[in-house]
């Protein structure tokens, strides 16, 4: 569904990736592992159209470097950043109905604004409160279901645990693992390995803006030279 082939990327004459190779699969979860700085936040960038792409995007067999960001999500692909963007005035219903595409009705799609609600009851109960006395993990909720209301075939989600407590962590895990069910290509960026190996069904490792390890979670807990190069704090 997503093939990435020597992506390059640069911030000014900083050279951020160099050379990035990677795919992914429908229906599956595929995490992006490293340290912080070396370029996964970039990627999901990058092929976004966020960053200018020098290599090749390739999405359901369309080239999409080059295109601007709106046109890229109207294709198919959904981005959730790191730093939870909700409409802060607006209630946790209204943030859900932005996510829908232009002329695009609540149910059409995979997603109804009830399946985000059934699956996360908190969003329901604060259904018609403002977005801005959420909880961080309501928010960050409430961002990827947001994503979701679009009905994209590819979600890229960055640090989705970053900072939420052990249990609504274990809610983000069971919702990546929905997304999957429904035969939605997920792309996620993570900082904490055991839920990174738990759900993902392969990964790939970056150091230095290139990809130093690909293979199955079970391939890279027997790898501990890599882990220890790329991974340990």
């Amino acid at each position: 569904m997503l093939d990435v082939k020597d992506l390059h990327a640069y911030y000014g004459k900083s050279h951020i990736l160099q050379g990035v190779n990677l795919s992914i699969k429908e229906g599956e979860i595929v995490a992006l592992l490293g340290r912080n700085g070396v370029g996964r936040s970039t990627t999901c960038k990058a092929v976004m159209g966020e960053v200018a792409p020098h290599g090749s995007v390739m999405f359901k067999g369309q080239e999409v470097a080059g295109k601007k960001a709106f046109e890229i999500a109207k294709l198919g692909i959904g981005y959730v950043p790191e730093n939870r963007d909700i409409f802060p005035g607006l209630t946790t219903r209204q943030n859900l109905i932005l996510g829908l595409k232009p002329g695009q009705k609540d149910g059409q799609g995979r997603w109804s604004m009830q399946d985000m609600f059934d699956l996360f009851e908190n969003l329901q109960r604060r259904a018609d409160v403002e977005a801005s006395v959420l909880s961080g993990g309501e928010q960050q909720m409430l961002t990827m279901c947001r994503t979701l209301m679009g009905d994209p075939d590819l979600v890229m989600i960055d640090e989705p645990t970053e900072g939420l407590s052990p249990q609504m962590v274990q809610r983000v895990a069971e919702l990546l693992q929905e997304i999957a069910k429904r035969g939605i290509a997920t792309l996620l960026v993570e900082q904490k390995l055991s839920i990174a190996l738990d759900i993902a069904h392969r990964v790939y490792v970056m150091g230095h803006g290139q990809v130093v390890f690909e293979g199955t979670p079970q391939e890279l807990k027997e790898r501990e030279d890599v882990r220890k190069e790329w991974l340990e704090v």
